[in-house]
């Protein structure tokens, strides 16, 4: 009360107070979406060094795992006990998972510190979805829309440009110390300006749901991550781990008619926008890490560009992105209007993917560069717009789990995106190589699909040009499903309905906003 009532008798102070919330937020943003980035560029480096070549994978996977895992919880926690202690304690388990992996003495303890790390990140992106929901109202939230899509271009390229910079100047522990000092920023500026009200919920937090979530949600991105590298598709293991998946999930869904306070309310998927935005999530997260893997590899092995600047490769669709949710935003906040942006976003996708599918050995790097803008424009229109439209769909006290459900969503679309385009990709590779070279051919790709820079200098040139055939024609089919599945975006994108953004002024008489929450906390009581 204190707090609110300081800053009503001092207005002019919070518009300086919101920038330097938002400048913390989006350096949390930050270090999740930069972390996987560069540490993947310094991976070769730590594997010299450390040892355990046979579980790289685990560095990542179990990051992995421990993000999505964590992510739903992180968000239910915050709307029960409060949003600031909570995101707080999440930068500080990121940042003690940051310190203790840079001290890694091998790869086991590697994996383990990288799980601690994978916790506290499940709540950065939850943690600043949702505090920006408190803060900022759905109408105005449209402004802060460029800000979130620069800082994710950003990201993707300037990650592997600073992680390769760190690991040749101050070796690969830097990689993870670099966090800290960022961390310790975000960390400041929260505790000092960001004042939100306390609470403290009288029911228990739903720990069988919440395990059996998270028994449901490894076994998923298990399945993703092993299917069809570490083990075949058909395999007992995958089989078993599909099995597990399916009753965690069905036995978490029932228990949360049950629970006195579900780590998921099932009531928010009674709006119709929410569950659409969820489904749309998931196919952006789908299309969107699917096109991030596997065009720098088009371009690395049949366009010959540099492996060096991989994330530079990207900046067509990066940049177009950014510029259209920046857009989209200011529309959005000036108009309220929203609807026109999952649709068009949602046919630039499909357009953009099949495009994309047409690339052959023969498309040059202009033509790819177009091909890639035509994606980003349409994910620009809908990467944000989908966690706004969510957070307006559901009341002020499910925020937190309306953020994480969102986030959780985009995630699982991604692994199975990398999954199912990365088997598709890999098999077709696989049988054009053999076609084109013959059994010289299935040898070269028998283990990977994806060879590196220094693998393919070293191929004659009948079975390069076989390989540059391969990737082009595994690229066609990755793309052609990605726009197959981005038609089901499009669907849904049309049953959209357009409710009155909360913070547009008063609704007029026998407005229809069943899908919208309770009005909106002026800022005053938030900052």
């Amino acid at each position: 009360m204190a707090d609110t009532q300081t800053v009503e008798q001092e207005p002019e102070k919070q518009p300086k107070s919101v920038r330097v919330v938002l400048l913390a937020l989006m350096i949390t943003m930050m270090l999740a979406m930069l972390d996987n980035m560069i540490v993947g560029t310094a991976m070769p480096t730590i594997v010299g060094e450390l040892g355990g070549l046979e579980h790289l994978s685990w560095v990542v996977t179990g990051y992995t795992l421990a993000t999505a895992a964590s992510t739903p919880l992180w968000g239910k926690i915050g709307d029960m006990y409060g949003r600031k202690g909570v995101f707080m304690s999440s930068i500080v388990l990121f940042l003690i998972g940051s310190a203790l992996s840079g001290m890694a003495q091998d790869m086991g303890q590697l994996i383990g510190f990288r799980a601690i790390q994978g916790l506290g990140a499940g709540g950065l992106m939850v943690g600043v979805m949702a505090i920006i929901g408190d803060l900022i109202p759905p109408r105005e939230r449209g402004k802060y829309q460029g800000m979130m899509a620069g800082v994710m271009a950003l990201a993707m390229i300037g990650g592997p440009l600073v992680g390769g910079t760190i690991t040749d100047h101050w070796g690969w522990r830097w990689a993870f110390y670099i966090n800290l000092p960022l961390g310790v920023v975000a960390l400041t500026a929260i505790s000092v300006v960001l004042h939100l009200p306390k609470k403290r919920a009288q029911a228990r937090i739903d720990y069988l749901g919440a395990g059996l979530l998270t028994v449901g949600i490894t076994a998923i991105v298990l399945v993703t991550t092993w299917g069809g590298s570490e083990y075949a598709w058909t395999s007992a293991r995958i089989m078993e781990l599909i099995g597990i998946g399916v009753a965690a999930l069905i036995g978490f869904v029932f228990w949360q008619t049950k629970a006195a306070e579900p780590v998921v309310p099932l009531h928010i998927f009674r709006s119709r926008n929410f569950t659409l935005m969820s489904v749309i999530g998931f196919i952006t997260g789908f299309v969107m890490f699917g096109a991030t893997l596997f065009l720098p590899l088009y371009q690395q092995s049949v366009q010959g560009a540099s492996a060096t600047n991989s994330g530079l490769l990207l900046l067509p669709m990066l940049g177009a992105m950014l510029v259209t949710s920046m857009v989209a935003g200011r529309v959005t906040t000036n108009t309220g209007k929203y609807k026109i942006f999952p649709v068009v976003g949602s046919v630039l996708m499909v357009v953009g993917l099949y495009l994309l599918s047409t690339m052959d050995t023969d498309t040059t790097r202009f033509m790819s560069g177009v091909f890639m803008a035509v994606v980003g424009l349409g994910m620009g229109c809908l990467m944000q717009i989908t966690m706004l439209v969510a957070q307006n769909s559901v009341e002020m006290k499910d925020m937190g789990v309306a953020s994480s459900s969102t986030t959780l969503f985009r995630t699982l679309g991604s692994s199975f995106g990398v999954a199912i385009m990365g088997a598709l990709f890999n098999n077709r590779v696989q049988d054009v190589m053999a076609e084109r070279a013959g059994a010289i051919g299935s040898k070269l790709t028998e283990k990977s699909a994806q060879l590196d820079a220094a693998g393919l200098r070293k191929l004659k040139p009948v079975a390069r040009e076989a390989y540059q055939h391969a990737v082009a024609s595994g690229t066609h089919s990755a793309f052609l499903l990605g726009a197959v599945v981005a038609v089901v975006a499009l669907a849904a994108a049309v049953f959209v309905k357009e409710v009155p953004l909360k913070g547009a002024g008063p609704q007029k008489a026998g407005d229809d906003s069943t899908d919208g929450a309770a009005a909106q906390p002026p800022m005053a009581e938030a900052v």
